[in-house]
């Protein structure tokens, strides 16, 4: 999600292991959440062509707000004061990346396999570098800009699939271009929520994200009602929504939060690209997809630009390594 939730908040409890657990525990708690997070993947394709995208997205948002919203029963007097102070600056946010981009990605794998969008949502943090390079002045050096070219580079050749020839035609698959705008909207998401600093519990400021989320998606979905054939449920889709909205919804976002506070938010968000790993060994073995050579071409240039990145770029700030 985009489809998950890398900065939700302020990191303030740093690299320390919760009580009584060990680092390996925080670890395998943080790989089992993106391993939930993979899933939706595989279902959200499993039943694309028999359930809308914003049906999926809404009811997924909407679900996990309910569940999760009685663990913060505690923090419900500071959730309403500051929705009453930045309502309209919770919904755009919350909206654009817990609703939009999820709306997106589902759309967009209508038409693109899952192991693909497993791909291209790896090129997140990149795209979130380079928005905060205009949005919050972040700097970046040299080996950062070469970096997210290459990696830019990896996700064309996804795109057009190896061939020089669908690109000099534009010859696209509009699902991958879905993905990439998804993509795109979760960064800005990160980079906006990371601007905002909203003073809130980190869980319960999620939950009031998910609450924005499905406001947002709530007009999309209405309109699937009048307008879309397979706006009626059937057994798959029952069984796509339930995995999505509890295993990969409100599960997932709860282990995502308890990796952020054992193991830091830098850390935690890093085993995002196990996610990639995850989505394309289930859309094998649940799919039937498989990994083409330009899967791993692309792959192996997003993987050199992030190296570039994370090795050769400038040392980054506390503050911004935790965002």
């Amino acid at each position: 999600m985009a489809i998950h939730v890398l900065a939700v908040h302020r990191d303030t409890v740093g690299t320390e292991q919760v009580a009584g657990g060990s680092l390996a525990g925080a670890y395998s708690v943080g790989v089992f959440c993106w391993l939930l997070s993979a899933g939706v993947y595989i279902a959200a394709k499993w039943v694309s062509s028999e359930m809308p995208p914003w049906a999926l997205c809404f009811w997924r948002v909407l679900i996990a707000w309910a569940i999760l919203m009685p663990i913060v029963h505690r923090h419900f007097g500071a959730m309403v004061t500051l929705v009453r102070a930045r309502g309209l600056e919770l919904l755009a946010i919350g909206g654009m990346g817990l609703a939009i981009c999820q709306g997106l990605i589902f759309v967009g794998l209508e038409h693109a396999d899952a192991t693909t969008a497993g791909i291209i949502i790896a090129l997140i943090p990149i795209i979130t570098m380079i928005l905060a390079r205009f949005i919050l002045a972040e700097p970046m050096g040299r080996w950062q800009v070469i970096g997210s070219i290459v990696a830019f580079l990896g996700i064309v050749v996804i795109i057009v699939k190896g061939s020089s020839t669908a690109l000099l035609r534009l010859d696209l698959n509009p699902g991958e271009l879905w993905i990439v705008a998804g993509a795109f909207c979760f960064s800005l998401y990160t980079v906006l929520l990371r601007r905002a600093k909203f003073d809130l519990n980190r869980l319960a400021l999620l939950i009031l994200l998910l609450g924005a989320a499905a406001l947002t998606a709530l007009p999309f979905y209405l309109f699937e009602l009048v307008s879309d054939e397979r706006s009626t449920l059937n057994a798959s889709g029952l069984i796509a929504l339930g995995y999505v909205a509890i295993p990969g919804g409100a599960v997932m976002y709860y282990l995502f939060n308890r990796s952020i506070e054992a193991l830091g938010a830098a850390r935690a968000g890093m085993l995002l690209y196990i996610q990639t790993i995850f989505i394309a060994v289930l859309a094998y073995l649940f799919l039937g997809e498989q990994l083409q050579r330009y899967h791993l071409e692309g792959a192996a240039l997003i993987i050199a630009g992030l190296l570039l990145i994370i090795l050769l770029g400038p040392a980054t700030s506390a503050e911004t390594t935790k965002a």
